[in-house]
């Protein structure tokens, strides 16, 4: 038993993850890799802009000194946070692609002509998956908000907050420089967990909008019942969170020069 373990450990340090049952006799490695990079380039980098957009929108909420609009607009993010992504999709498509035409239905570019990297394709690209990353940061948004606005409202109670008003500093170098980035540290933490869920939260907008990524290739692996496959999908995901929860912990001394490891 303990050589097939090792067997087992090096086949996968290598990366061999075997043949697809439903689609041999293509390789599992070989369909990751023609899905990883478009849920890469959908997910991850909406995954940063709903990071950016809720935790800007949560720090201005809890701000005293902004605006009465975006100081009690708490109710409207959290009933739009606890509709489904993908009842926002079908609303998106219905409205936006089916009914008014602004955009695409679904996939990820015009099958009908041949893919061609260059800047029309890479625009092509961008277009076809507006409506999906849309879905996405309306449904998610709202959660980046609701945390960032709960660790604003502890961190203006802080003693270095009265001292800094104390100082007669500016405004907006009390809220970046005192607030925003005393209050940023548990978001950095969930960002590195939200990187987890990128395939698992991407199943159903991608299969909605019939996008080729891994949601979607997880989604026909688990309907055709393709073991390999689905074991190959979530080891790839097991790696990504160990990889993105070791560059979260590299970037927490330059958000917090307090925190440090040893040998620095």
């Amino acid at each position: 038993v303990w050589k097939q373990y090792l067997t087992y450990l090096n086949e996968m340090a290598h990366f061999n993850l075997g043949y697809s049952i439903s689609n041999f006799p293509k390789t599992v490695p070989e369909l990751i890799g023609q899905s990883i990079w478009w849920t890469i380039g959908l997910l991850s980098v909406t995954t940063i802009l709903t990071f950016l957009i809720g935790t800007l929108l949560g720090a201005l909420m809890a701000w005293q000194k902004s605006s009465f609009v975006i100081r009690n607009i708490l109710p409207g993010i959290l009933v739009l946070s606890a509709v489904p992504s993908f009842i926002v999709g079908l609303l998106l498509i219905y409205f936006v692609a089916f009914k008014w035409k602004l955009l695409p239905l679904g996939g990820a570019y015009d099958a009908t002509k041949l893919p061609v990297f260059n800047a029309s394709f890479v625009l092509e690209i961008i277009r076809y998956a507006t409506l999906p990353a849309l879905a996405f940061i309306l449904t998610t948004a709202g959660g980046w908000a609701i945390g960032m606005r709960g660790m604003m409202v502890t961190v203006q109670g802080e003693d270095y907050m009265t001292f800094g008003e104390a100082k007669g500093l500016k405004d907006w170098r009390l809220f970046y420089k005192y607030a925003v980035r005393n209050a940023l540290l548990p978001q950095v933490t969930g960002l590195a967990i939200a990187f987890s869920y990128i395939v698992g939260g991407s199943v159903l907008v991608e299969v909605i909008f019939r996008y080729p990524g891994l949601g979607t290739l997880l989604a026909n692996a688990i309907r055709q019942l393709d073991y390999f496959l689905i074991y190959g999908i979530v080891f790839i995901l097991t790696v990504a969170i160990g990889i993105a929860m070791f560059i979260i912990d590299m970037i927490y001394p330059l958000l917090d020069p307090r925190i440090a490891y040893e040998g620095n």
